[in-house]
């Protein structure tokens, strides 16, 4: 079906420079590839990339078959394992073990109390405390929490969103005391308000206020810390509240374009904020239907960037993204099972080029990981990487027919979802309309973002999700689907697990280090520093600077987010039927 391209033949080389072959060729031996074996299990050499002279190629725009022409050649992806639990010290030795054991970066989940901003003394944290994540009260928390781990040189994660920028600003501050130019740090953070309101429903304000701060945050990293990424968009929560694959990408993809729109809105130059945006999603257990998602998602994603946003470097037409396994996928009922559908899970992914991965454990859907089960999650990947011979070439999978043809599905699908948000916001437009949505973002006009707000408002989001939800719940009582161990091959002669359980100890002991501080610290410089901070905030100013003054006078995430909520207002969800 296809012809190869050989780097190590020249005859084997198109004359034609103008063909996509030879451009790939030309950008292939121009780029750096990894001392490896790219050979198979058995010896035989194996091209770099496949095609026809005239198909796409990887690192070509529109990056269908993957954003580099060397693939996983140049580099493979970065394993980077998700975790938190009780307090800092406790998951400061499992990034260790991740570390010692081959991870290649952090990535950081938080408890409840602080994904809603509340300290862990707050009443509403009570039995809440390190159960799902890390307890991150303050500036010393984040000390404690990286105590012995360069920050300047391992690439940091941090899952949360609505408190996100004065988390931020802890790291920060961490950083600071540690010795660490800030300036170099590189890392992502979710911050992605939309996805709240579409799925996960952990926000603090109204949209507005949140908009401001992320606004504010890419402003400041654009001028001070480069290299972060201060987005991550995040269709993970999207998926695993029950929605399609096609809703997945569509809402995760319009949410990304509702944050180009606020940079635009903000004077910044998309060439050089967009490299700052990256991208969160599910690998769930439908290997084809994965695979086609994550190369239809960079494509559209370059389109819009180029044709409607304006965006002429390459980097700023990029998709990048990590990739969770599907938490939802895995099963309380025979749990040696999650094993296989992770490895499958994280093999769609791999496949469909993912930049980062996250490995779920089989314990996850009964409790935090133990630490043999989190060994599992990171050697899957590794096999992954080290045995299969997945990493030796670029998009195997391209020119399939019936991999390009569920790629054009999923992309159809995703479009006519655009249409629908661009009504919602009022606009005539549709995806197609691409030089027209150009122009009405020159204008200052936010298409898709009056469309997403709009949508959240209405509760068309969530409606839809709940009834995608609904009808997959219906063909699985049914029996349309199946589950093994859930409602097929039921016998098992599999064991209860030992799973991790978070003392009630480590919310009493964080309480009474949090008691400490307090006293320790200088309370009026931190009642100073947070009531300058509020006064900024009624301005047009950027806020990070001031959060960061009372974050270094140990200013606590609760009292920070109090302060704001007392200015801006909680956000109440309005009552549906």
């Amino acid at each position: 079906m296809v012809s190869t391209s050989s780097t190590d033949d020249s005859s084997a080389r198109s004359t034609d420079d103008s063909s996509a072959r030879a451009r790939w060729q030309a950008r292939y031996d121009a780029s750096r590839t990894r001392e490896a074996d790219f050979t198979t299990l058995s010896g035989m050499v194996v091209e770099p990339a496949y095609g026809t002279d005239d198909s796409e190629w990887p690192g070509e725009f529109p990056f269908t078959r993957g954003l580099y022409p060397t693939g996983y050649r140049g580099r493979t992806w970065t394993i980077r394992q998700f975790a938190g639990f009780g307090n800092a010290e406790q998951t400061n030795e499992r990034y260790r073990m991740i570390l010692g054991r081959g991870g290649g970066g952090l990535s950081v989940a938080f408890d409840m109390p602080t994904l809603m901003g509340r300290d862990s003394d707050d009443p509403k944290s009570l039995g809440e405390v390190g159960h799902c994540g890390v307890a991150i009260d303050s500036a010393a928390d984040m000390e404690r929490l990286f105590h012995g781990i360069d920050l300047g040189s391992v690439t940091t994660s941090m899952t949360i969103s609505g408190p996100a920028v004065p988390v931020f600003c802890m790291m920060l501050v961490a950083a600071e005391r540690a010795g660490v130019d800030t300036g170099v740090l590189n890392g992502t953070l979710q911050t992605d308000i939309f996805k709240e309101y579409i799925a996960q429903k952990e926000w603090l304000f109204g949209p507005e206020p949140h908009l401001r701060l992320i606004g504010d945050l890419m402003e400041y990293c654009a001028e001070h810390i480069a290299d972060y990424k201060p987005l991550s968009v995040s269709g993970y929560h999207i998926r695993e509240a029950g929605s399609t694959a096609a809703q997945e990408l569509a809402f995760t993809l319009a949410d990304g374009f509702g944050y180009v729109e606020l940079g635009l809105s903000r004077g910044l130059d998309v060439n050089a904020f967009a490299p700052g945006l990256s991208f969160f999603f599910d690998a769930h257990v439908d290997f084809f239907e994965e695979i086609a998602k994550f190369r239809a998602a960079r494509r559209i994603w370059a389109r819009w960037m180029r044709d409607v946003y304006g965006a002429t470097s390459e980097k700023a037409q990029w998709l990048r993204f990590h990739t969770q396994t599907a938490g939802v996928s895995l099963t309380a009922q025979q749990p040696y099972n999650n094993v296989v559908r992770t490895g499958i899970e994280a093999l769609a992914a791999v496949l469909g080029g993912t930049n980062s991965l996250h490995t779920n454990a089989l314990d996850e859907t009964l409790a935090l990981p133990s630490e043999q089960a989190a060994e599992i999650a990171l050697r899957t990947q590794q096999v992954i990487m080290e045995e299969t011979g997945v990493v030796n070439v670029a998009d195997p999978l391209g020119g399939s027919w019936y991999v390009e043809a569920l790629t054009d599905q999923i992309e159809a699908e995703a479009n006519a979802i655009f249409d629908k948000i661009l009504a919602m916001g009022g606009s005539t437009l549709t995806h197609a309309d691409s030089a027209e949505l150009s122009v009405a973002t020159r204008n200052g006009e936010k298409p898709v973002t009056k469309g997403l707000l709009r949508g959240i408002e209405e509760g068309w989001f969530m409606s839809e999700i709940a009834d995608a939800a609904f009808a997959y719940q219906v063909a699985l009582e049914k029996g349309e689907k199946k589950v093994v161990g859930v409602n097929v091959n039921p016998e098992s002669v599999t064991h209860d697990l030992e799973i991790l359980r978070v003392s009630h100890e480590v919310e009493v002991e964080q309480v009474r280090l949090l008691a400490q501080r307090r006293t320790h610290r200088d309370d009026v410089a931190v009642k100073a520093a947070i009531e300058q901070m509020v006064e900024v905030s009624r301005t047009d100013a950027n806020l990070i600077p001031s959060m960061l003054d009372a974050v270094r006078v140990e200013a606590t995430l609760g009292e920070i987010c109090d302060a704001l909520r007392a200015e801006w207002g909680e956000y109440r969800e309005p009552a549906r039927f």
